[in-house]
């Protein structure tokens, strides 16, 4: 699970694999075409679309001479277990702060 959130968050650490995967949340786009909307190269799209497919994000189908990507959303639960924990962690660390606090009120009441 380590492994695939690291895989996950090494792929999405960059700015353009991340405006990626939004296009790619409303519909499936060729290279050309997303090249074109993030205003940089074919070579330079094609290289972050593999490092997304190689994380597994997305998948590819070759139509003729073009492939087509589509996001691979069920790539992205980790995700969601992950902002799960972070939650709970964070409702953990707040409780104990907020112990901490009393106690310090009850100390200085004494």
């Amino acid at each position: 699970m380590e492994e695939k959130l690291a895989s996950l968050f090494q792929a999405l650490a960059d700015p353009n694999r991340l405006r990626m995967i939004e296009l790619l949340r409303k519909q499936e786009w060729t290279v050309g075409m997303m090249a074109n909307q993030l205003g940089i190269s074919q070579p330079q799209t094609s290289k972050h679309l593999r490092i997304l497919y190689d994380a597994g994000l997305v998948t590819v189908t070759i139509d003729a001479n073009r492939r087509r990507y589509a996001l691979k959303s069920q790539a992205l639960e980790p995700l969601d277990a992950w902002q799960t924990y972070i939650a709970r962690e964070t409702e953990r660390l707040d409780r104990l702060e907020s112990f901490l606090a009393e106690s310090q009120r009850e100390e200085s009441q004494s």
